[in-house]
């Protein structure tokens, strides 16, 4: 085989995981020495530094003053499955899937709800058509398909006067694409994608219509613990100011305020957004000048700026997915990229993370690196041929 020369630039991070994400640039574990560990989350200093969470978020993705904003238990999985068992089952559902994520929502709610929902599906690179759902049903529905690379363009398709409530996971969009929370009711995200902080805690936002549902309705079906938001019919707005339904990590929370804080010193959500967009535009500049690699996503308008997915398109390629892990340990064993094999469900190919707390230089400087393996791999089945 061949020994192709390598690439004389390595990015100064190779940590290109869609999840958990790369720390912000100037993370250092010495800033978290101001939790209040050994504390309780209900003593004084735990309320103030979870009810700091909620307003920094609010602050930064400009969710209207009458959401209601909750830390939750069980990252976005678990925002997302209290949302579906305690708002569905009062209207028709339509459930709009095109990735492995949103596939999983229709299994909660056809299989374990046992709800008769309309499910709209698409292939991996594409979404439905928009334009054929019906917002006075409750929609469930993905904002970006992580193991997809796809995304909502817009939320023209969601009638201001709808009757139905929109329930959006957005986790791999929250501070990184412009959500217009007019038009959703219900968003959950966790802290361990776009701003890279800690797993296991899910951030769920709630519109006044989404609580009006909770007060006016009540499932059929047992409701776990973890998943009760209401009390005596009424919501529980502690647990909107910070009181969890569980024990929260004070160390992870302590890393999300300062993974904030690290937002607001790059401009916001606009500086975020304007950071996710430059590394996604970098892997769009390298795959238009190849014809050996494409994005996964067919339409740019729905091209995701986070979780970039590709797929190899040469011939000689007769099976894609044992090339692209080839690819995908290649880089990893240089230690340039770390974890950007495609999802496990999803086509074969890469995954290459793209949110605001990755630096656009490491990308640029991770592509030359895709086309040595790429040509290597090659050499290695012109070989074995």
């Amino acid at each position: 085989m061949t020994e192709f020369e390598k690439p004389a630039t390595r990015p100064a991070n190779p940590r290109f995981s869609s999840g958990p994400c790369a720390k912000y640039p100037t993370f250092d574990l010495k800033t978290l020495a101001s939790a209040p560990l050994g504390r309780s989350h209900r003593a004084a200093v735990g309320k103030a530094k979870l009810k700091s969470a909620i307003e920094g978020t609010r602050e930064i993705l400009g969710i209207p003053a009458d959401y209601r904003i909750g830390i939750v238990p069980a990252s976005d999985t678990g925002a997302v499955e209290m949302a579906l068992w305690s708002l569905l089952g009062a209207r028709k559902v339509e459930m709009l899937a095109w990735e492995s994520f949103g596939a999983g929502w229709v299994t909660d709610v056809v299989k374990q709800l046992k709800l008769d929902a309309a499910v709209k599906t698409a292939e991996y690179g594409r979404i439905v058509d928009l334009t054929t759902i019906d917002t006075n049903n409750d929609v469930v529905f993905t904002w970006n398909g992580t193991t997809a690379g796809v995304r909502v363009p817009n939320g023209d398709w969601i009638k201001d006067d709808r009757a139905g409530l929109t329930i959006c996971d957005a986790t791999s969009a929250a501070f990184a694409q412009d959500l217009p929370w007019d038009k959703l009711d219900v968003v959950s995200f966790s802290w361990q994608k776009v701003l890279g902080g800690e797993a296991a805690h899910g951030m769920l936002v709630l519109s006044p219509r989404a609580v009006e549902r909770l007060e006016s309705y009540t499932p059929p079906w047992p409701m776990p613990k973890l998943f009760r938001m209401t009390k005596n019919g009424k919501l529980n707005e502690s647990i909107f100011e910070g009181a969890t339904i569980n024990t929260p990590s004070m160390l992870a929370v302590e890393d999300y305020l300062y993974a904030l804080e690290w937002a607001r010193s790059v401009g916001g959500l606009k500086g975020l957004i304007s950071r996710a967009d430059a590394n996604a535009k970098a892997i769009a500049d390298f795959v238009e000048t190849r014809d050996w690699i494409a994005n996964l996503a067919e339409d740019c308008v729905t091209q995701s700026n986070t979780s970039v997915c590709l797929k190899f398109t040469d011939a000689r390629i007769q099976d894609g997915a044992t090339f692209a892990k080839a690819v995908a340990k290649r880089l990893d064993d240089e230690g340039v990229a770390f974890d950007i094999g495609a999802y496990r469900d999803a086509p074969p190919g890469l995954r290459i993370w793209c949110g605001g707390t990755v630096e656009t230089s490491d990308v640029q400087a991770l592509m030359p690196w895709i086309e040595w393996a790429f040509e290597a791999e090659i050499a290695a089945l012109t070989e074995a041929a």
